[in-house]
């Protein structure tokens, strides 16, 4: 299907994507990577009479490691992916990355995209909540930050103001006693997670000191598992504590089912794919 008419317009800077989201107000959508927008775009799903690129600001773009992991928004997947310091740093971001689609989607999709569309079935949305990221955005009234944990509100809805813009994340760089992984049951054609969990862990003295596991996919937004989270604290992240906190999975979200899985199958898999995920998130543990 071919799109409704809209005007065209390509900002080159963040402060000038923000006059013309004053500008034409409700009328107007961002472009960022066009893979969720341009889609709804041509099935009349969405009928902005404005697009506004944001592809040409070279300020949202780039990766920049110090004491702390700076991602613009408009940065790719592709450069996520082969960023060589983050597969030493943090490389539970390329690798769940690897997993997001098929070559061209990685190519033009964009981190800050992704976020701010809040797709209930996106990869990333899980794994920024297990690093408890930061989300740093900019509007009218200027720049703030807003924790993961508290940027992802409902089914396509973040904390995001109407004349706002993401314009970085911020994620913290993992330890030697830290370690995270993705792990995702992905639909066969589409590659969006059926099921999606995110893991993080942190060892201290043998004995698991901080945890987080997050859900995607299975529910109308990415959702914390607090109970399974609580359940490893203080263990040894042996195989049966990891066993025994995954059985808590989902028991505290609400699960959707559809013609690619019932409510029942998608609460068998959160389970399932937490288990693989701590798992993997203490293999990746480098005491």
């Amino acid at each position: 299907m071919i799109p409704s008419p809209f005007e065209y317009l390509a900002p080159t800077s963040v402060d000038e994507a923000i006059t013309l989201l004053q500008e034409y107000g409700e009328d107007a959508k961002i472009l960022a990577g066009g893979h969720s927008l341009i889609p709804a775009m041509k099935l009349r799903l969405s009928a902005p009479s404005i697009l506004i690129d944001i592809t040409r600001i070279a300020e949202l773009r780039g990766i920049v490691v110090n004491g702390t992991i700076n991602i613009g928004a408009g940065t790719t997947w592709q450069m996520i992916e082969h960023h060589p310091e983050l597969k030493q740093v943090c490389p539970v971001l390329p690798q769940a990355v690897a997993k997001i689609g098929d070559i061209q989607v990685r190519n033009r999709g964009t981190l800050g995209g992704s976020l701010a569309h809040a797709d209930p079935a996106a990869d990333i949305t899980a794994v920024v909540l297990v690093l408890d990221a930061q989300i740093r955005t900019q509007g009218p009234n200027g720049s703030r930050t807003i924790s993961a944990a508290d940027f992802f509100v409902d089914m396509l809805t973040t904390a995001l103001e109407p004349e706002e813009l993401i314009t970085a994340i911020i994620c913290p760089r993992l330890g030697a006693d830290e370690g995270a992984a993705y792990t995702k049951f992905p639909h066969p054609a589409s590659r969006y997670p059926i099921v999606g969990a995110a893991a993080y862990l942190k060892l201290t003295d043998g004995k698991v000191s901080a945890c987080r596991v997050a859900i995607t996919g299975a529910g109308p937004m990415p959702t914390r598992q607090i109970a399974c989270e609580q359940a490893l604290l203080g263990t040894d992240a042996s195989d049966a504590a990891i066993a025994n906190a995954a059985a808590l999975a989902g028991q505290e979200m609400e699960i959707l089912g559809d013609i690619h899985a019932s409510e029942e199958y998608r609460r068998a898999m959160v389970q399932v794919y937490t288990k693989r995920a701590l798992l993997k998130a203490r293999g990746a543990i480098k005491l």
